[in-house]
């Protein structure tokens, strides 16, 4: 064979269907507000945001090697800054969520400064130490209600929509926005050159350094934009829930333990991984909420079983028996067989 036969593509037929599968899954979630109740809309929108923080936390953790079990740090800070640039700043809340990313991604800064000096289980707990200094210290905050709390005036909340229904439409349609443009990001990011670069750090961080790759840079860059989005998503949470308290904005396992166990089982270092992880964990979630300590039981159960099982994850396994990647990332050498052969 001549090498004009052989073509290099990341495209294939599976990622061609997956395209126009999530097109017409996407225009239907948009429309969700016409035809789901209530209920389904608050479920879908938890899913949404949820998705986010999954991909995000993968992106830091699966490609960048960044293990952190403090991202519930960014996502209380984008919280507690939605709630005082609308209460004292006046900022319409749409216009908050976007100014705690900014403000999210400076105060990562002189973080990422101090725990870029730690490695390995070092780093792991600094970003641990580092949420529990934010929780405390907004718990001091006596004009957001201390370690009481504080709720979103009734004006602000109003300034949204003027109707209960149309409030819920908007939470619902940020919520999706945000697992989209989180997915989106991820995706087009990889498909860089920097996203290159970040994959080979991920499988091999001496050889990526030897080729002249400035892996601090690399990891720099992607834990301040992931600090700045999980910031937005933390903003979007407290906006939806309407109340902010320390303990629930900083908790470990509402925004850290359920997010890795989502990355873990679905598949770390992949895109459709959390995205398998999420609809998997809110399918437990579900079905077992009312089981009490048996549902945090299952989820430990299951995370083991997948762990030892697969340990690349659901996707990760499904992969490597099927070779199939819907998130064409991959580059994939064809034979030209349209050409007539001698």
């Amino acid at each position: 064979m001549n090498p004009s036969d052989f073509h290099v593509t990341r495209t294939s037929a599976v990622t061609k269907i997956a395209v126009v599968c999530g097109a017409i899954a996407l225009i239907i979630l948009i429309l969700a507000p016409y035809w789901a109740g209530r209920a389904d809309m608050r479920l879908m929108g938890e899913l949404f945001l949820y998705l986010a923080l999954a991909s995000l936390w993968n992106l830091m953790a699966g490609y960048a090697g960044l293990v952190s079990v403090g991202q519930q740090a960014y996502v209380g800070f984008g919280g507690y800054m939605l709630f005082a640039l609308t209460i004292f700043g006046g900022v319409h809340p749409v216009g908050a969520i976007v100014i705690a990313g900014v403000l999210g991604a400076l105060i990562a800064v002189p973080v990422a400064l101090l725990i870029f000096r730690l490695r390995g289980a070092y780093f792991a707990i600094g970003t641990w130490v580092i949420a529990e200094v934010f929780r405390l210290s907004f718990a001091q905050v006596s004009a957001l209600g201390g370690g009481s709390g504080s709720s979103l005036p009734v004006g602000i909340v109003r300034s949204l929509a003027e109707s209960r229904s149309g409030r819920e439409h908007l939470s619902y349609w940020l919520a999706l926005a945000s697992a989209v443009i989180v997915i989106a990001s991820v995706f087009f990011f990889l498909r860089t050159r920097n996203g290159l670069a970040l994959s080979a750090i991920r499988d091999n961080e001496l050889a990526a350094g030897s080729l002249g790759i400035d892996i601090w840079r690399t990891k720099f860059v992607v834990y301040i934009v992931t600090a700045a989005l999980t910031a937005m998503i933390g903003a979007l949470i407290f906006l939806q829930k309407l109340r902010i308290s320390p303990d629930a904005a900083f908790s470990v396992n509402d925004w850290t333990a359920f997010v890795i166990f989502i990355v873990v089982i679905g598949g770390i270092g992949t895109i459709e991984g959390p995205i398998i992880g999420t609809l998997l964990f809110f399918a437990l979630r579900e079905t077992l909420a009312d089981q009490g300590t048996i549902y945090l039981m299952v989820l430990g159960a299951v995370a083991i079983v997948i762990m030892l099982k697969a340990p690349n994850g659901l996707w990760g396994l499904i992969r490597s028996r099927f070779d199939l990647e819907l998130f064409p990332l991959s580059y994939r050498v064809k034979i030209d067989t349209s050409k007539e052969k001698d």
